[in-house]
């Protein structure tokens, strides 16, 4: 894509599909059933996001990596917002017998905490919510994040830890009692 190659964004999305494809699928696999989105939709809506065809230029491979991440934590974010609103059935549960799969890796409420602790995160330290992006919503391991980021793994492992303690504290905060 670099070079102005017309094919590279059609050759990237062959290679690089399949690899977050199968990232999805095993992230969604270990969820409980009755979710509408699956890890096929997830990719495919995360790369139209992106442009589609049309790809912007990618400075990188970490550049691509953290952008797909962002585009699908927007897309689970919205996705659970939506099926939180009591106009799209609120707290009750579609089931679609073809449709098994998970879309996301928490549940709605959890999710949506998450997301506005990860923000927080952010502005506290940007490599630390990078991090949760890439191993939490793409699925990338702590090595592969490490690859992605251009930071060895023993920082990609400090900060992980660091940021999942940081998480789980501010989300136990802002977690309503159950009524």
């Amino acid at each position: 894509m670099e070079s102005g190659d017309p094919d590279a964004p059609g050759e990237l999305l062959t290679l690089v599909y399949a690899e977050l494809r199968t990232l999805a699928a095993q992230k969604m696999a270990r969820e409980k059933p009755g979710q509408t989105l699956q890890p096929t939709m997830l990719v495919h809506d995360a790369w139209s996001r992106l442009g589609g065809d049309q790809q912007p230029h990618w400075q990188s491979r970490a550049h691509f990596f953290a952008a797909i991440a962002e585009a699908m934590r927007r897309i689970l974010i919205e996705h659970a917002r939506r099926r939180a609103r009591i106009k799209h059935g609120g707290q009750l549960q579609r089931l679609d017998v073809d449709e098994v799969e998970i879309a996301s890796p928490l549940p709605d409420d959890d999710l949506l905490l998450l997301d506005e602790a990860l923000d927080r995160l952010a502005t506290e330290d940007a490599r630390a919510a990078d991090i949760v992006k890439l191993c939490f919503f793409v699925g990338l391991s702590q090595q592969e994040a490490a690859e992605q980021l251009g930071v060895s793994i023993s920082t990609v492992e400090r900060t992980w830890a660091f940021a999942r303690a940081w998480l789980f504290r501010e989300i136990s905060r802002n977690r309503q009692p159950p009524s």
